[in-house]
């Protein structure tokens, strides 16, 4: 059961927030543990509405039953700017691995995605030491907007998940003028803006309830088949000679 009170959802009907129907999802044999979502965002201001969207975020999910944590992105350097081996880097690539899913969180700046989202990303590897971090996890994005409604980070995120081999939901969501969708103690206010942030949130629990116990199949690719069967030709030839 949720770990979340409906009483901290305050805009929520709970008569239609439906939990999550895991025997429509998966098999008896899938994992049975709460999905483990990673959450991140793109700003480091202290009244930070990417911040602020995805902790609302968070509450639902965790109302889904999902396991939640989120990075905080400050003292993060800038890739190439420091060692692998840094902290924060270290934290990052941790929950990464970690978790089975994720949510991108990120205001639109210049018509783009910001660049403390960009940092966090660039710091994921596609490819530890033969692991894959992010490929076959699903992934949600949303974004703030200071202004009108617009969906060039989203678009963006999309991109970039799909570069993470990463299983992106079809939902997103787009949040204009966001100063004034969040109230002085930071919660967002209920509007069709709203309605889309729970529609989101349970869309990326059901699809990762869906895709994790499957997702080693999902990515078995035949060109990465052939490939591992040419290395081990030749290893065995070697040891031949």
């Amino acid at each position: 059961m949720s770990a979340v009170p409906l009483d901290d959802l305050p805009n929520i009907d709970p008569a239609l927030l439906h939990p999550i129907d895991v025997a429509a999802l998966a098999t008896p044999d899938d994992p049975r543990h709460p999905p483990r979502l990673l959450v991140l965002y793109g700003s480091l201001r202290e009244r930070s509405y990417s911040r602020l969207l995805a902790q609302e975020a968070m509450r639902l999910l965790r109302w889904f039953g999902c396991d939640v944590r989120m990075f905080d992105p400050h003292g993060l350097p800038l890739p190439d700017g420091a060692d692998p081996g840094h902290p924060k880097v270290s934290e990052l690539r941790a929950l990464a691995d970690w978790c089975e899913g994720m949510l991108w969180v990120s205001p639109e700046r210049h018509g783009a995605m910001t660049a403390i989202m960009k940092a966090q990303i660039d710091w994921i590897p596609l490819e530890v030491g033969g692991i894959r971090p992010t490929q076959g996890k699903t992934l949600a994005v949303m974004q703030v907007c200071g202004g009108s409604q617009s969906f060039n980070a989203v678009n963006q995120l999309r991109i970039l998940g799909r570069w993470m081999r990463m299983v992106t939901i079809p939902n997103q969501s787009s949040v204009p003028k966001a100063y004034q969708e969040f109230d002085e103690d930071g919660r967002m206010r209920p509007s069709p803006y709203y309605l889309r942030v729970v529609d989101v949130c349970e869309e990326l629990a059901k699809f990762t309830w869906l895709v994790r116990g499957r997702s080693r199949y999902l990515t078995n690719r035949y060109s990465e088949r052939v490939e591992s069967a040419e290395a081990l030709s030749r290893r065995v030839n070697q040891r031949a000679l």
